[in-house]
């Protein structure tokens, strides 16, 4: 139940031994290699920035990610060697040699190596976070994470003015995630090889598009909120808006700076502006369906028909949640948390939760 100072001066621990500053050598350097494992990931305290930043070539994200690969490999094999090491003292100065062996097995290795698909997708988080103000490209760390909004942060690239970027299955707007995306990656690497870039990135993906562009989007559409709520451990800082299953809108916003007007500059700005997009679409299948003499491409424009009604529906039946809410013009207090906040802004003046967040 407790301990008085005889139960701890009974136990069979050597304290001041000779090889204590060999130990404590090792142990410092092992304590630094963890820390910079820890610290390549940004739900650290103190994550200054993206791996493939830091070790950035050539203007190729996969000359960057061997860079990356290299030094973890490095990192994992000399805390590796540390652990051993520390193990070979301890079992000499205790006369454990008949006992134990020094060896580590890898998976006991607590830093990480490099993981091609962890890692892209690590990078595309940091890019989402460049996009909406948390991070930036020119200080190190967090850029903004509440409080007053300092634009001198941003000058390599510029985040999303109104802190809404939607996400769709087409490019119908210019600002939508994969354009400004795309673009965050031609600020860092450059033009020159963004292709190149865009390719690696959708290899690492699994490739499930027709093109590098089609799979981003489709990772961004399908997996990417997923990925966010795992990594944050069902505490999101970017939240998902989303219609429902069809897809009909989705948009990212940074939590830290939504306010009272977030909600109703989102339906004005996105959801009508895409409803309007939606139903000139659908006119043009429609044309298509009555004049075009192809089957193939006939049979393409109902099906995409089909697709777009649903998507209509399901975005004016949003709307009606959405224009519900951005009535009540909500606030929200950072300090309660993402649990709380996150329920808050899904619920009506009436106090019915109306579910226009993704699940977490």
């Amino acid at each position: 139940m407790n301990f008085q100072p005889g139960n701890l001066s009974a136990l069979p621990v050597i304290i001041n031994h000779k090889r204590k500053p060999e130990i404590d050598s090792v142990v410092d350097n092992s304590i630094n290699l963890s820390r910079i494992d820890w610290e390549a990931f940004e739900t650290a305290w103190d994550f200054k920035t993206h791996p493939f930043i830091t070790h950035k070539s050539n203007g190729q994200i996969e000359a960057s990610f061997k860079n990356w690969e290299e030094f973890a490999e490095r990192q994992f094999y000399q805390l590796k060697a540390n652990e051993e090491e520390l193990n070979r003292i301890f079992i000499d100065i205790y006369g454990l040699q008949d006992e134990l062996t020094p060896e580590v097995e890898e998976k006991d290795v607590t830093v990480r190596k490099a993981d091609l698909g962890r890692d892209v997708r690590s990078f595309i988080s940091y890019a989402v976070g460049c996009i909406l103000g948390r991070y930036s490209l020119d200080v190190e760390g967090l850029a903004y994470a509440g409080g007053d909004w300092d634009q001198s942060k941003y000058k390599t690239y510029i985040p999303d003015a109104d802190n809404c970027i939607p996400i769709t299955d087409e490019e119908y707007f210019d600002d939508d995630v994969v354009s400004r995306f795309v673009d965050f990656v031609k600020a860092v690497y450059g033009k020159d090889t963004l292709e190149k870039n865009l390719e690696f990135i959708a290899e690492a993906l699994g490739n499930r598009g027709d093109t590098p562009l089609k799979t981003i989007r489709n990772y961004f559409i399908n997996e990417f909120y997923k990925d966010h709520v795992k990594i944050y451990q069902k505490r999101p800082i970017y939240w998902l808006f989303e219609s429902g299953k069809e897809n009909g809108f989705k948009a990212l916003i940074y939590m830290h700076r939504y306010n009272a007007d977030t909600i109703g500059n989102m339906r004005i700005e996105y959801i009508h502006k895409l409803q309007a997009k939606y139903e000139s679409q659908l006119s043009f299948e429609q044309h298509l369906i009555d004049t075009s003499q192809n089957q193939r491409e006939k049979s393409a424009a109902m099906k995409q028909k089909e697709k777009l009604m649903r998507q209509i529906k399901e975005i004016k039946d949003y709307d009606v949640k959405i224009a519900h809410l951005a009535n009540c013009r909500i606030e929200i207090e950072l300090d309660d948390g993402v649990k709380v906040n996150y329920e808050k802004v899904q619920t009506g003046k009436d106090g019915k939760m109306l579910e226009v967040l993704g699940k977490i």
